[in-house]
Order: structure tokens, then sequence, then C-alpha cells
């Protein structure tokens, strides 16, 4: 379908079942995730390794402040989402914003969009299994077991669940994120008690003075609070799987905003309500970017087994996120296969309406992270992990692009805006981008990770820009048009 086609398709929050797709590859999906799926899609999205693993350095280097920081990026992240969510309920779609990028931004904006979300859930992959071997090692069983070993069973085992059934997908998210959400609240509620009580934990007496006698909110100075800025970002990433997702629901009008909305109250009780505590039980110098902050406080009052719990909740956590990326980019391939940015067997689905061809894509690109596991198993993950921050900034930057031409085009009377809505456009938009941009800027201040993960921006803008004039001849028979320049 051209792009003139998707233009000029009726703008309507219910399109008619009956209706051809304006994107040609959310065609021949099932409709087989529930409400309850999707939002717990929505929680384990916002709840990861990030807050469960990744807190605890965190406070080790910026202090209690770091609430303030999970606050500040929580918004964006929140606006970012409920921009999503409005272009959602405007054309659903499993494409998400790939889909919006090729109507708002034309076949190079999706391409972009495309490859680099996939950069993304594909090292994010690599990242994941890594975690997964190495927390697998905690336990003397399996320490005899090569990492790599172990990296490939994990992949092995979430690649049959998702080709299996979009359904199995979802009744897998909801069960993990379950786990997830029952772990913080009942560490949330033993930390309340030990609060009201006054029980000493590690030698501290809990509450506001465990602050005021250790430096105060910034015991540091603000500087580490600003430079964590950028791991907190990709602590909130997978919240725009709620947009894919929408694409296989019945009923998204009715389920997408209520997903979208209670992200935020999540963020806050989840996310700050967490650190809040945990910066109230223990000074941050006690915690270490080696243990999970919720073992460290649980070890210090004598829970049993405290390590061995929350080690198997980060191992689901790491499994949650690695079903999660298989599942999105097999949708976002698919939608790219279908407009010809992407090579043509990742358009390819299964008798379940699973899009096989994208997912097993991922994995290949997955199968080199457990190389890099046999390789350099000690590296592996923080080489992976400050590259997946290049593609979630980009996808965040390219979906406030496409909301902002959304709404302007609403303005002009070329498309209705539904009732769901980001409000204040363009001012959102454009505070939401900058911010993101700073955040990029920030690992240029991290010599050792952050500033070659920068430097490789310009390898990466040469590769899309190669791979561009690699495929702009299908794209353009796709489109029912020949490209600028390929003219006889």
């Amino acid at each position: 379908m051209s792009k003139e086609a998707v233009e000029s398709a009726p703008a309507t929050t219910h399109p008619p079942v009956a209706q051809t797709p304006a994107d040609a590859g959310d065609a021949g999906y099932s409709k087989d995730l529930k409400a309850r799926h999707v939002n717990m899609i929505a929680i384990g999205g916002a709840i990861g390794t990030g807050l469960l693993l990744g807190a605890g350095g965190r406070l080790h280097n910026a202090g209690p402040a770091l609430a303030v920081a999970y606050l500040v990026c929580g918004v964006f992240a929140f606006f970012v989402v409920r921009a999503l969510g409005e272009l959602v309920l405007y054309r659903p779609s499993s494409g998400s914003f790939v889909s919006y990028a090729r109507e708002f931004l034309g076949e190079k904006g999706a391409y972009v969009a495309g490859w680099m979300y996939f950069l993304n859930w594909s090292t994010t992959g690599i990242a994941d299994i890594t975690a997964i071997a190495l927390y697998t090692h905690y336990w003397s069983l399996f320490t005899s077991i090569p990492q790599w070993v172990l990296a490939l069973i994990a992949l092995a085992v979430v690649l049959a669940v998702n080709l299996i059934s979009v359904k199995i997908f979802g009744e897998m998210e909801f069960w993990f994120a379950i786990i997830k959400v029952a772990t913080i609240v009942g560490f949330m509620l033993i930390s309340i008690f030990l609060l009201a009580t006054q029980h000493k934990v590690g030698g501290h007496t809990p509450g506001l003075s465990v602050i005021s006698d250790h430096g105060g909110l910034l015991p540091h100075g603000a500087m580490p609070v600003v430079l964590v800025m950028q791991g907190v970002i990709f602590a909130y990433a997978a919240l725009e799987l709620v947009g894919v997702a929408a694409g296989e629901t019945a009923e998204p009008e009715k389920i997408v905003p209520r997903a979208v909305n209670s992200i935020m109250w999540r963020v806050g009780l989840f996310y700050v309500g967490s650190v809040v505590l945990l910066a109230l039980l223990l000074p941050g110098s006690v915690y270490s970017a080696d243990e999970s902050p919720f073992v460290t406080v649980l070890s210090k009052i004598g829970v049993p087994a405290a390590g061995d719990v929350m080690n198997l909740v980060v191992l689901t956590a790491a499994m949650s996120s690695l079903n999660s990326g298989l599942y999105s980019t097999g949708r976002i391939l698919r939608s790219m296969a279908m407009a010809g940015s992407a090579p043509k067997f990742t358009a390819r689905m299964n008798r379940s309406q699973v899009p096989y061809g994208g997912i097993l894509l991922t994995c290949a690109v997955c199968v080199l992270g457990v190389g890099l596991n046999y390789l350099v198993p000690s590296q592996a993950f923080e080489i992976v992990l400050n590259v997946a921050s290049l593609g979630i900034i980009s996808t965040w930057v390219i979906i406030m692009l496409c909301h902002m031409i959304f709404v302007r085009r609403a303005r002009a009377g070329l498309a209705t805006r539904p009732h769901f809505q980001l409000k204040f456009s363009p001012v959102t938009e454009i505070a939401t981008i900058a911010f993101l941009l700073v955040c990029l800027g920030m690992m240029w201040n991290d010599p050792e990770v952050g500033r070659k993960t920068i430097l490789l921006i310009p390898l990466l803008a040469v590769m899309l820009v190669a791979g561009w004039f690699g495929v702009r001849r299908r794209v353009a028979e796709n489109a029912g048009q020949e490209p600028a320049g390929l003219k006889r």
C-alpha cells in the first residue's frame, strides 16, 4: 500500500473490522491478547532489572536523590507512552511506531525507526541471556555449566514460547509480571513494618536520620544524580510494548487507555516508592551494583534464603525482557518487510499467526551474544547494554516526532484526534525530545563505556545510509512508485 493511500485513509477511533488495514503488515494477526495480558505487559515493561538489580549501584553512586531521578525520567516516559497510546487509538497497528513513522515521517523514517528498535532489542536480548546465565550461576548446581551454554538454553526456551502463539506469550508475561509485582509489594510491606517498628537494619535505625546522618539527599553532589539519568531511562525501556501489543487485542480503545494511565501511578509506587524506602532503611554507601538492593536489606535483617528468592525474581525479569524483545521485534520487522525495508522472510507467519521470520532474525543476533558470552563473559553485559540505550532513545524520539506531526495534521483538519490525548502539544513533545537528547549527551561523561557508545553513532549512521541505498528500490516498488535518483 502506498504512503499516499495510508495518509488518505479515514482517521477514526473505531475502524470497521472488515476494513483493509492501513498498514499491510497488520493483516493476518489473531486478536488473542486480553485486557489482563496488556495490563501486565505494561507492568512488565515498567518493572525490570533496572529496579530489581540496577537500583543498588545507582543508590551507591547518587544517594537518596535517585528517587528524584526515577520520578523525572518516569514523567517523561509517561509522556512517551501517552503519545503512543493516542496514536494507537487513532489507528491500532502491530507495527506500532514504525507504522506511524511510515505515515508521518515517510519510508525513511520508518526504516530508521524499525532498525534502531531492532538494534535496541537484539542487543538487549544479548544482555538478557547474559544476565540469565550469570543469575543461574548464582546456584552451585549450575556453576560447572559454561555461561554460554546457559545463555543458549535460555534463548531456546523463550524462542519456543514465542513461536507457539501470542496467547502463550501473553500468559507467560502475565505470570512474569505477577511475580515481579508480588515481590516488590512484599518488600515494601516489610520495609514499612521496619520503619513503623524502628527495627534496626544492619545496625542502623530506619528513618530520616539514615539520610540526614550520611550526607543528606545529595551525599556526592548533584552531578552523580544527573549522570545516572541515562541508566534510569534504560530502566523504563519496554514501556512502548503496549503499542505493539494493542495490534493483537480485540478492543484496543478500551484496553490501551486503562493500561497507559496506570503506568504513571505504578512508576510512582514501585520505582520512586521502593527507592525512598531503600534510602530510609540503609545509607546509600551500603548498597552495591553487584547485589540487588532488596537482597541487601533482607540479608541485613536475617531473612533466610533472601538471596535465592531475589535471584529467582531477577532471573524471571530477564526472561520476561527476552520474551518481550522477541515478541516486539517479530511484529516490527514484519511491518517493515511488507514495506520492503526488511528481508522478505521476516514477513512470514506460521499457522498460529506468529511472525516467525522476524523472531528468528532477532534470535540469530542473540546467538552472536552467546558467542560474546564465550569470548568475553565478564564484559558481555556492559558492552551490549550501552548500545541498546541508543536504540531506546531513538525510538522514543521518533514516537514524539510522529505524535507532533499527527497533532499538526489534526489541527489542519486532516486527521481526527481520539478522546485519549497527550496534553500541551507541541511543548510536551519538544521538552521530552530535549530531555532524551541531553541524557544521550551525558553518556560522554563516562569515558569507559558511554563515550565509546556515543562514538558508535557515526558508524550506525553510515550503516543506516548504506542499508537504505540497498533497500530503497524495493521500498519504492512496494509503494508503487520509482525512487528519486533511479529514474532513467
